[in-house]
């Protein structure tokens, strides 16, 4: 099967526009995935040491209460995201176990730098009480001034970057 062609991105963020109205229309909220995170490792945490996560200030917020942290729109939501997404891949003719990277990176250097991006971005979310689905979709969409300053930092860390990273992908 051949691979289709990409959406143009203008009409995928006209796209991701309606999903965000969409998801505030139907459920009064917006979209996010790092407070998915949170309760996942919340849950986790609680079946593994649950003395751990009734001490831990940060865990505990998210652990109280008699329902699973597991029981939560954004879980709902990133595991929708997860099976839409390989749905969506399966039908385009893109489903296919591969590491995308450039020719000067090795697939383990490829996959630590991943690794590596990923935790930063997960623990400036935690500082920033948000992702970029949460706090620039969602908090942007309300004009929180906050969300919008954010959203400004992460284009302008991505472009300082950007020209350091961008010989390991030509």
């Amino acid at each position: 099967m051949e691979a289709q062609k990409y959406w143009p991105p203008y009409a995928v963020g006209v796209m991701l526009g309606l999903v965000l109205l969409s998801a505030y229309f139907f459920s009064g909220r917006g979209l996010g995935a790092s407070g998915a995170v949170k309760r996942t490792v919340a849950y986790v945490e609680m079946k593994a040491a649950p003395s751990y996560v009734e001490n831990n200030h940060f865990l505990s917020h998210y652990a109280h209460g008699k329902h699973s942290p597991l029981r939560n729109w954004l879980v709902f939501e990133v595991l929708g995201v997860m099976v839409g997404g390989l749905i969506s891949g399966a039908l385009a003719g893109r489903s296919k176990w591969t590491i995308e990277r450039g020719p000067r990176f090795s697939d383990k250097k490829r996959l630590l730098f991943a690794f590596i991006g990923g935790s930063l971005m997960g623990f400036g979310a935690a500082l920033g009480r948000g992702c970029t689905s949460g706090q620039a979709l969602s908090g942007g969409a309300t004009l929180a001034v906050g969300s919008w300053a954010f959203m400004l930092m992460v284009f302008a860390g991505g472009y300082m970057l950007a020209y350091f990273m961008r010989k390991q992908w030509i």
